[in-house]
């Protein structure tokens, strides 16, 4: 079982990141599948949810509007599109696969996590 994270890099405020999840070793359309971020000396903390079938989809508050999660269960692949890149943006960005819907914003009830990606912002 494996997630991979890419996409991450450093970019200006004002810019554009489309990062990737890529799973292999289990069955995608069996998760639902959610971005979380984590900066230095902060929790991680969740960003974006996508339901297993790609119906349902969520974004916390401080990036609707800017963020989009997206998913191809074809491809066993999982995207988050980020425009409008702030400063506080900068942290390493995960994948995680969760079984249950309720289950979304809770980190300890995660079956699978990336390594991560990271994502600068800055001038």
């Amino acid at each position: 079982v494996q997630l991979v994270e890419s996409g991450g890099g450093s970019v200006q405020p004002g810019g554009s990141l489309r990062l990737s999840c890529a799973a292999s070793g289990f069955n995608l359309k069996d998760y639902h599948m959610t971005w979380f971020r984590q900066a230095p000396g902060r929790e991680r903390e969740p960003v974006a949810v996508i339901e297993n079938f790609g119906v349902g989809r969520s974004h916390v508050d401080s990036v609707k509007g800017r963020f989009t999660i997206s998913r191809d269960n074809a491809a066993n692949t999982v995207y988050l599109q980020m425009n409008g890149l702030k400063p506080e943006d900068t942290a390493v960005y995960y994948c995680g696969a969760v079984k249950r819907w309720s289950d979304r914003w809770n980190v300890e009830k995660y079956d699978y996590w990336g390594l991560g990606t990271q994502v600068t912002v800055s001038s």
